[in-house]
């Protein structure tokens, strides 16, 4: 049904490592948005909620990119992420879609990618005129895109980071290429590679990978990496994973076939 999902089941001998945050931090580390921002503001209350009802930790949210695109209202959730950094500590890795809508300022080639993977929706939350839209060139769109995306969007992207470490974790969008050290990990397999990290059976230095990109039906722990994104644009499902010593479980935000969004946590 879900033509982007993996689904694999971990052996009885997947690698395992004892790995922790450090005392007295808790981390929530979300997959990827995409637009969504019914759901996103779902799961920011339900992750405030659970640092409030939960021992005293200093917290970090971490959004995996992806944050725009294919949903709704890309332009909401980039301004909704915004605002929380002023009462949270939330950092924000780019995504490969970040960099699409990034490099499509400048880039025909790159604009067209972008618009046939999720693009549109994302110019249309910036108020584009459908009409005109579907009446211009592609040089036309890009004048308009230009027009329509604040400076302040646009440079907010700009300060995304590219992957994040936290004690035994390490966060990046899409994943690391396989027996490379982090530091000389190229940034665009960071935010594209699929393969070979996914099918990767042995443990990664001295850290667990924590990523999106890859859609699966439900989070993935396969002992040397945990993959989060759920799909939500398609499936209505966003997930989080929360990090605490050597702990780990998760809240999600799910859409029922009603429209009605409630949490889950496990």
């Amino acid at each position: 049904m879900f033509s982007f999902f993996r689904s694999r089941r971990a052996s009885e001998e997947r690698p395992s490592l004892d790995a922790a945050i450090p005392d007295g931090e808790r981390v929530y580390a979300m997959g990827d948005i995409h637009g969504r921002d019914d759901l996103f503001a779902a799961i920011m209350a339900a992750i405030e909620a659970d640092n409030r009802e939960t021992a005293e930790a200093e917290a970090t949210v971490i959004l995996l990119g992806d944050l725009v695109d294919r949903g709704p209202d890309s332009r909401r959730v980039i301004a909704m992420a915004r605002e929380w950094q002023h009462t949270r500590n939330v950092r924000i890795l780019a995504g490969n879609h970040e960099e699409m809508f990034l490099r499509s300022f400048e880039s025909l080639d790159t604009l067209r990618h972008f618009l046939r993977y999720g693009g549109r929706e994302t110019l249309m939350s910036y108020g584009l005129d459908r009409s005109r839209y579907t009446r211009s060139s592609i040089e036309e769109v890009q004048e308009m895109m230009r027009e329509a995306v604040p400076e302040e969007d646009v440079a907010f992207m700009q300060g995304f980071e590219d992957s994040i470490r936290i004690g035994d974790y390490v966060f990046v969008h899409a994943g690391i290429e396989p027996g490379v050290p982090l530091a000389e990990q190229d940034i665009s397999r960071l935010r594209w590679i699929r393969e070979p990290f996914l099918s990767h059976g042995d443990i990664h230095e001295d850290f667990v990978v924590v990523h999106g990109h890859t859609i699966s039906e439900k989070p993935e722990d396969m002992g040397n990496r945990i993959g989060l994104d759920t799909g939500a644009y398609e499936t209505g499902r966003l997930t989080a994973i929360v990090l605490e010593g050597t702990q780990r479980r998760y809240i999600a935000a799910v859409q029922g076939a009603d429209g009605a969004i409630c949490v889950e946590k496990g």
